[in-house]
Parts: C-alpha cells; structure tokens; sequence
C-alpha cells in the first residue's frame, strides 16, 4: 500500500517548483462557509463534500477545493496580475480518494488570457514528465458560445446553459427543444390540463395548498411551461452543428479546422474559436505538440466545476492525475461584480506516487 510519506514527498515536489516560477504560496480555511459552495457548484455538491452545522457561523463545509477561497482571497486585495501556488487537504466523499492531498496553481492575469493557458498546461506537462500520463484539452467556452447564440428563448438557452454540466440532462433538453424527442405523455397530459382553465381556477380546483410555493409561482411555472410548448424547435442547422460539436474529438489543430468550417453556420463561437487558435500557438510555442495533441469538445461536462473556457486533464487511463481550466465567470461571481480573467489547476499527488511506483 502506498504510504503517506510517498505521497507528501510528491506533493513537495509539486509544490516546490510551482512556487519556483514566482508565484506566491497561499493557505486557506479548513472549514468554508456552505453557502457560498452550494450557489457554485449546486445542491449536488451535497452528495461528495462533508457539511456540518456551526452554532454561530450557521452551515460549514469542510474545504471541498482550493479555487474557492483562493479566488476570494485574490478580489478582497490581490495583485493585478498575479499567481498563487498552495498544498493541503480537500475532502470529498469519493469512494476512491475520500481525502486527500491537493497541490494547485493558480494565474489572474487579464493581459494575455490565451499566454495564462499555455503557461499552466506546460507548467503542469513539466511536473508530470516521465510519466505515462495521457493528455487531453477542450474548451467549455465554445459549447457556451453555441447555445447563447442559438435562436430560440432566452428561456431555453438558460437551461441549456444551467445544465450544461449535466450532460444527459443538457442532451435531453436539446432533443426536446430541436423536436428530435417525441414529447413525453405525461407532460402531454400536464400542457392539456395547463390549457382547460387558468391557472388561478386550477390551483382552487387542486384542493389546499401543500408545500413552500405561493400561488403566484405556481402560475408563473404553468405560463412558462405553456409559452415553452408554444416555442418553435431549434433551427435545424443548429441544432445539428451543436449536436456535432457535441461529439468533437480530435487533434486540436485538426480540431480548429473543423471549428472553423462549422462557424459560419453557428456564428456565435467565432470569438471563442479565434481564442482557441490564440491557444495553439501559445501552446506550441511551450513545445507543446498540437497537431497531436488530444482535443474534446465535452471534456469536463460530467464534473460539478466552474470552467467556462479552456480545460485540460493528464490522466492515467480512467483516473485524472491533474485537471484544471478557465474560470473567469467565478471571478465575477466572487468580485462582487468585478472580474479578471483566471486559469489554473490541481494535481493529485497520491497517483503520482502510484506512478512513480509503478515504474
């Protein structure tokens, strides 16, 4: 069984040369406030992260990760630009990892975002070298692009993009809103009865009302559910280009190219396909190869994080050794308004040990 020292001793080392490029070491609380997490990363944080009540500070998650309180800290009084390196604990209840120890990387810098993605791809390729690491690059700010662009319903472009990190929810919705899925009888059922009365005389007809929302909501959800019933599907076109991206995988340079033919007919992403082609050729000049280098359109979907751009992970068949991304919207949420543009990332020393090991 791998030791703890095994692991500690690779966590130093990761540590060591991350604060070698200047950046400056940080620490942050143990114990974070739950509130603040739960508006991130949603109720299903729940599920993975240990919650406890505190008497005077109200609802306590034990850290979860580092980007959160860093990203704080960094818009109460950071530089502009700036970079931050830290180690310690996180705990999720992970059926693999339950604890352990992270090392991470962090760059706000809002002069060259595309540069901040390169240096923290390479950064984090040269404290894995030798290893048999696979890495694998997308871009969550494409997919955005596409479904803000899309002509249909604010409404319907709010859940596609709230669910974006849910992707059999994100699918279904798609199949649905582009009338690729037939509509499910019970929510025939639902529209029809929607349709006989108004909602006030519904509700009375329903008998007493049981559970936290006011007749008002309740009326609110049954003329958004009519008004999305009436909205016509996705353009075709569309719908088949997002479709497609859904499913990129390829060289990123091969990547591009297809991005680029399939632009004019999604037009929105033009902007986050000209940053991609920024990021190859910063990339490439890091010495990273990107006519091989792994590209996937949905990487990073299945995870409860904040990226909103750029994501890259190493992995070791099914396990992610190191993973990381762009998150500027974070900042803004964080910023109480104010915002700056940030890239950064985490390893898991624990399976750098196992691949040292493995050796």
């Amino acid at each position: 069984m791998l030791s703890r020292a095994a692991t500690r001793a690779e966590a130093l080392r990761a540590f060591d040369a991350f604060r070698a490029t200047g950046a400056l070491a940080v620490e942050a609380d143990m114990l974070l406030p739950a509130g603040t997490l739960l508006d991130l990363y949603g109720e299903d944080i729940r599920a993975q992260a240990y919650v406890t009540q505190d008497p005077d500070r109200g609802e306590m998650m034990l850290r979860p990760d580092f980007t959160v309180p860093v990203v704080q800290a960094h818009m109460a009084h950071g530089a502009d630009p700036a970079r931050y390196c830290y180690m310690g604990e996180v705990f999720r209840q992970d059926a693999e990892t339950p604890e352990t120890i992270q090392v991470g990387y962090e760059v706000f810098d809002r002069a060259a975002p595309e540069a901040a993605d390169a240096e923290v791809f390479a950064l984090f390729r040269d404290a894995l070298a030798g290893l048999p690491v696979q890495p694998v690059t997308g871009d969550i700010g494409i997919l955005m692009a596409a479904v803000k662009g899309l002509d249909t319903t604010a409404r319907r472009k709010s859940a596609l993009l709230r669910h974006i990190w849910r992707p059999a929810r994100f699918r279904a919705l798609l199949d649905r809103f582009s009338g690729r899925a037939p509509m499910a009888p019970a929510r025939a059922a639902l529209l029809q009865r929607l349709g006989q009365a108004t909602p006030d005389r519904l509700i009375a007809e329903a008998g007493p009302l049981i559970g936290l929302r006011e007749p008002a909501e309740i009326a609110a959800r049954a003329e958004a559910l009519l008004e999305d019933a009436a909205t016509p599907p996705i353009p075709a076109i569309a719908a088949a280009m997002l479709y497609d991206l859904l499913q990129l995988q390829a060289p990123a340079r091969a990547a591009l190219h297809h991005l680029e033919q399939i632009a004019p007919h999604l037009p929105a992403i033009t902007p986050a396909v000209t940053r991609f082609a920024g990021r190859l050729d910063a990339l490439q000049a890091r010495g990273v190869p990107t006519e091989s280098l792994p590209f996937q359109a949905s990487l990073g979907r299945a995870s409860m994080e904040y990226y909103d751009g750029f994501v890259f992970a190493f992995l070791d068949g099914e396990r992610t050794v190191a993973t990381g991304g762009r998150y500027d919207a974070l900042t803004e949420v964080l910023g109480r308004g104010q915002s700056i543009p940030a890239v950064g990332g985490i390893l898991r020393p624990h399976l750098v040990a196992e691949l040292r090991a493995r050796r």
